[in-house]
């Protein structure tokens, strides 16, 4: 057998206590205790949502299948085309038109992969057609041996389950596909419409929800469940809300994801979210759109859901985009740190997490103090030369910073800090307020801002004159940015209305990358590296926000929101360990959060 260091490279170290930092996955020997313990990431408890690419058509009563990053949504009804052909291509970033299905239709069952799909059925007039996806085109194959509409479907396009759906009296049938022909097989115990199911398999598949008279919206609405073996049908645990027009996901009948629908009222259209365990059901985190009918795919640890209505039956349907990601993924926490002496927000600053730097704002008055954090407590240091808010800031520490730009009036005003003082040095280009900023004391970019509107100029710092550089491609105010000079990512923001735009800059050009899942406006300042790695918490819309999001490069994932919805904050770090302070709850606020991207917990070794 290996040894632990053939394994890890290293050996146990013994200590009188724990580690003040161990590492993720770290073993160790705890001489005082007698124990053997080891550092364990801590993860999610729930699942939760967030937002995809929309859809290029809105629609509801889409049939979808394949995976959270590859997967097809195929007809429905649009407003333009009740019974759509139109198939849309998702590769977890946007998504594609791609060729039609041969018949248009809506609430047909669906299964199989992004490139290996199958839909059976579908209204209206209530069809039998079957077509196979071969991840360019559908061909129609033999049909389904009764016609039915609002159905569940699980397998793959060899060998799959159609089960439930209109019209009467084919509510309760079931049919099995074994890659040529549809065999009637052993119905449901209970017959009903408008059902969802897991995409899971053959011989292992769940169908809940639903109702069992198609009449009126909330005529007989049901929380039934019904387990799959391969030959029977069993009713098992019920839904917490009885409700049709759900979503439905899952790798078999031992783990899914039910979501949205229509309940009884009050819920009406509904964003509750279901996890089933392969006993019961337990609600968890809610989708941010409430909808029915939306085109499912996935499992129920990784699924989305697209388009839908979000207003009740028949309600003009949307494109939103949401997906889930299971429980046991490692979560970053937000911790209280020590506050500023003076509240204020529309503040600037700069440094890290330990060693941070908060400059200006508005108080009111407008302000010129100046707090240096020391990773516990901020202390008042010089004023800036002039006091303002709504300026920029850049700086890689406490003890060397920019601030430039700011209001009343639209400054061009730059200072530079070294430690102890303030001292004016040559103004932007053009003066300007809520602008963006990041970089050093030396190489810092200025981005956005007002007025008059909102600007897109882009100017760049050398450590002695600004220059003025490539625009951003959307003119913007109250924009954000973190990173370099040479790398730098302009998020959020203004123009109107409130922005979820975001921008990378590689030293030259501005591109348009994939926008926040959260359009808001003053979303805290400086938190990231690069044009690849960077955090948005807080912001404001119609009122102050929690919301965080984390960029990993490609994409913006929410993550642990900010304890209380705060807006125009100041902040600085990395995605990784990130400090925001001050700003807009309703009130002013001098609270201080400290952000750890990844929260560990040490446990012992069972050795008995």
């Amino acid at each position: 057998m290996a040894e632990y260091k053939e394994v890890h490279g290293t050996k146990i170290r013994n200590y009188t206590t724990d580690p003040d930092n161990p590492i993720t996955g770290e073993v160790w020997y705890n001489e005082t205790a007698n124990t053997l313990k080891f550092q364990y990431p801590t993860v999610t408890t729930t699942g939760s949502w967030s937002t995809g690419a929309n859809l290029n058509q809105t629609r509801r009563l889409a049939s979808g299948a394949g995976s959270a990053t590859a997967a097809i949504v195929a007809g429905g009804v649009i407003s333009s085309a009740p019974y759509s052909a139109l198939t849309e291509s998702y590769d977890g970033t946007a998504w594609t038109e791609v060729n039609d299905l041969g018949t248009g239709r809506y609430g047909g069952g669906s299964f199989g992969t992004s490139t290996a799909a199958l839909l059976g059925g579908g209204g209206y007039p209530y069809k039998a057609n079957t077509e196979i996806w071969n991840g360019t085109n559908w061909t129609e194959v033999n049909d389904l041996n009764v016609a039915h509409s609002t159905c569940g479907g699980s397998g793959t396009s060899t060998a799959g389950i159609i089960a439930g759906g209109g019209p009467a009296p084919s509510g309760a049938l079931t049919e099995l596909w074994n890659g040529t022909n549809w065999t009637e097989v052993n119905d449901l115990g209970t017959a009903r419409y408008n059902v969802a199911s897991s995409k899971g398999t053959s011989t292992a598949a769940l169908l809940f929800a639903g109702r069992t008279s198609p009449g009126s919206a909330t005529s007989a609405i049901r929380k039934f469940t019904e387990s799959w073996n391969g030959t029977n049908w069993t009713e098992v645990g019920d839904l917490n809300l009885a409700r049709y027009g759900m979503g439905g996901a899952g790798a078999d009948n031992t783990a899914a994801l039910g979501f949205g629908g229509y309940a009884t009222p009050p819920n009406n259209v509904t964003a509750t979210t279901e996890v089933w365990n392969g006993s019961s059901w337990t609600e968890q985190g809610d989708l941010s759109t409430a909808r029915e009918y939306a085109g499912p795919a996935g499992t129920s640890t990784s699924a989305l859901g697209a388009g839908g209505d979000t207003s009740g039956p028949s309600s003009a349907p949307t494109a939103v985009t949401e997906v889930w990601t299971g429980a046991g993924q490692p979560v970053g926490v937000w911790a209280t740190g020590g506050n500023l002496n003076t509240a204020r927000y529309a503040l600037a600053g700069a440094g890290t997490q330990t060693a941070a730097l908060g400059f200006g704002g508005y108080a009111p008055p407008f302000s010129a103090l100046t707090e240096s954090y020391n990773g516990t407590n901020w202390t008042e240091t010089t004023d800036l030369n002039t006091a303002r808010s709504s300026l920029a800031g850049a700086g890689a520490t406490n003890t060397a910073a920019l601030a430039f730009g700011g209001s009343p009036g639209a400054k061009a005003i730059t200072e530079l800090w070294n430690g102890s003082n303030w001292t004016e040095v040559n103004n932007l280009n053009t003066g300007r307020f809520e602008l963006g900023g990041s970089g050093t004391n030396t190489a810092a970019l200025a981005f956005g801002g007002s007025p008059p509107g909102q600007t897109a100029i882009t100017e760049s710092w050398n450590g002695t004159n600004w220059t003025e550089v490539n625009d951003l491609n959307t003119a913007r105010n109250s924009v954000v940015g973190a990173g370099t000079q040479t790398s730098t990512l302009a998020y959020g923001g203004w123009n109107p209305p409130y922005s979820a735009l975001t921008e990378s800059w590689n030293g030259t050009n501005w591109t348009a990358v994939n926008n926040l899942n959260t359009a808001r406006r003053d979303i805290a300042s400086s938190i990231g590296t690069s044009n690849t790695s960077a955090l948005a918490a807080g912001g404001s819309t119609s009122t102050y926000l929690a919301v965080t999001e984390k960029y990993d490069g490609a994409s913006w994932t929410e993550i642990t929101d900010l304890s209380t919805g705060t807006g125009i904050l100041g902040g600085v770090g990395t995605n990784t360990e990130g400090l925001v302070f001050g700003g807009h709850t309703g009130s002013i606020t001098a609270a201080t959060y400290e952000w750890s991207g990844s929260s560990n917990t040490t446990k012992t070794v069972d050795t008995d």
